[in-house]
Order: C-alpha cells, then structure tokens, then sequence
C-alpha cells in the first residue's frame, strides 16, 4: 500500500478524516520552510501538499504568489525544493507527500528525470495543476514507471465524462476544487453542487477526495468531511501565517502549530 492508502486506512479506522495543509517549499527561506514543514507535521498534519517555487504560477492567488517571489528572491530552485523534500522525508518517513506545480517545472528538468528524482527523495504523488485529462498520457506514464502516484483536479463545473476521467486516473487522493477561480483564504465560498460531484466520483471509484480553495476555518473543514470527501486541504490560509510573521519566526510557528492543532481537531468525528 502506498503512503496515502496506510494513511487514509488509518484516519478511517479512527473515524477522522484528513487535514492536509499545502505551503510553497523554501517559503521563505530552506531552513525556515523545514522548520514550518516540520510544524506542520508535528502539530498533526495527516499528508503535506508542498509546491515548488514558480515565476508564473496557474491557479494561485497572490497569496501563493507571493510565497513562490519570496523563495524565488531567496535564490531557491527546483533542486533545492529537492534537496528540501530530501531533508523533510528523512526526518518523517511515514508522512505522505504530495507535489503540485505547474508542467514548465517538469519540463525544464524532463519527464523522466523530474519523476525519478521524485521517487528518489520519496515523494509519493504528483498533482500537474495545468495538464488536462486530454494531455496526460505521457505524465502518468511517468509518473507510474516512477512509482509516483498522478493525482488530478475535479473541477465545480466538471462533466459526467471529466468526473470519469479524474476518478480513474488518480491514485493516492482526488482533488476537488471547491469553486472556480484562483487559490484564496478570502473567498470561501463554494459551489453549490459539491455533494453532487462527491457522489459522481465516488459511483466511479474515485481515490479518497480531498476539497482543496477557500478552506480556511475549522467549519469549513467539517463541512467537507459531511459532504463526503475524506479531507481537505488548506494551502492559503496556511500561507496567509507564513506572511504574516516573516519578521518573527517563533511567533510564526506558534501561530501555524496552533492553526494545523484547530483545523486537524476540527476532523475529528
């Protein structure tokens, strides 16, 4: 069983589902970024969702933005983002970890080249948030040879036949967006036909669903859970902690440990 099967049979036997928060690596700095990652974990984070820093990222709002320019201005690259997840495996070798980035970070280094790297520094699934079902072919061929699970995103707005394709080409977790547009702690609100689409993906099999943008409290978290997804992701709001505290490090990690504390109980049945 991989990472997330071990993890998501564990929470259920538990009766809890997942909290996974989502932050840029090197975010704002290698060492400060392992030492929030490291937070993250230790104050109950059941799967990391970690991007890489980005001049031009797709569904980020100015948020995520502005976490990818501060790692960028730092000096950090992709192969630090590696030698990062390296770092962040060997120190928690059961914690499932997931990537999502843009396709110009896995073509800069090469399909097969950025996939083996993954498997090497023991990333265990891969979300391309700008490749649709049309173009996947060659990312899940691997992505799969690697032993890196793909996982990709249910739109609000998806078809019968997009539903399909997701919940039978993703492995680990499926990703469900809670509302159209850009990534934001602000906007919280969700489309209106999420239960729907729960039920849709679930009918063809779907990995364990995780509702992912605009969660940002407690609430929101349990709101997921009792639609039917199995988790939910917080990338933003975590962020928002990261931004907000750049000049003082223990306050920022005493803000996030008390964040990831509230958001993990809030699954908690």
């Amino acid at each position: 069983m991989s990472r997330f099967e071990t993890q998501f049979a564990a929470l259920k036997a538990k009766n809890e589902g997942a909290f996974v928060p989502f932050v840029t690596l090197c975010d704002p700095t290698f060492d400060r970024s392992f030492e929030i990652i490291c937070t993250l974990v230790d104050n109950g984070a059941d799967a990391l969702e970690l991007g890489f820093p980005f001049s031009d990222p797709l569904l980020d709002g100015p948020v995520i933005q502005a976490a990818n320019n501060r790692a960028l201005t730092a000096g950090h690259s992709s192969e630090d983002s590696f030698k990062l997840l390296e770092k962040v495996r060997s120190k928690y070798p059961e914690i499932p970890i997931s990537l999502l980035l843009c396709a110009n970070l896995i073509f800069a280094k090469g399909l097969e080249a950025f996939y083996q790297h993954c498997a090497e520094v023991g990333v265990d699934a891969v979300l391309v948030a700008d490749i649709p079902l049309l173009a996947k072919e060659d990312y899940v061929q691997a992505a799969k040879k690697h032993g890196i699970q793909p996982v990709f995103i249910c739109p609000p707005n998806a078809d019968e036949k997009t539903i399909q394709g997701v919940a039978e080409n993703s492995e680990g977790y499926t990703y469900l967006v809670s509302r159209a547009g850009v990534t934001s702690a602000e906007n919280q609100a969700h489309a209106a036909n999420l239960g729907t689409l729960v039920e849709q993906l679930k009918a063809h099999n779907a990995p364990p669903i995780l509702q992912g943008f605009g969660i940002a409290q407690p609430e929101q978290v349990k709101e997921a859970l009792a639609l039917g997804a199995t988790g939910a992701i917080s990338g933003s709001a975590t962020v928002k902690i990261i931004e907000r505290n750049l000049d003082n490090q223990a306050k920022l990690l005493e803000e996030l440990g008390a964040f990831v504390r509230e958001m993990k109980q809030a699954t908690k049945g």
